[in-house]
């Protein structure tokens, strides 16, 4: 989302990312990732949970099946910086539009 903000937002949409933790963890966050786009906190789960996204448990973290892509992200570059509050807490991205 970060390396296409500009396209998104040309097309008249915009980003936002709603993520665990406290204000501290989400500038941290916003800073390390050089992120353009509002950074929200669901401290207590409530957008999740209203969302319906699911949390991994605890073995669900280290399941055989998510290794390949694990490997994948690491040799594109991906690491995985400071965890927030929740961290079984598996990610969701939404579009949003105006209307139902």
């Amino acid at each position: 989302m970060r390396d296409a903000y500009d396209d998104i937002t040309s097309a008249g949409a915009e980003v936002v990312l709603i993520g665990t933790g406290n204000a501290d963890y989400g500038r941290d966050v916003a800073t390390s990732l050089g992120l353009r786009y509002l950074v929200l906190i669901d401290a207590d789960a409530e957008a999740a949970n209203a969302a319906s996204v699911r949390r991994a448990g605890p073995l669900g973290l280290f399941d055989r099946r998510s290794w390949s892509g694990t490997r994948r992200a690491w040799k594109g570059g991906h690491r995985i910086g400071r965890s927030g509050a929740r961290v079984t807490q598996l990610g969701a991205t939404f579009v949003l539009g105006p209307g139902d």
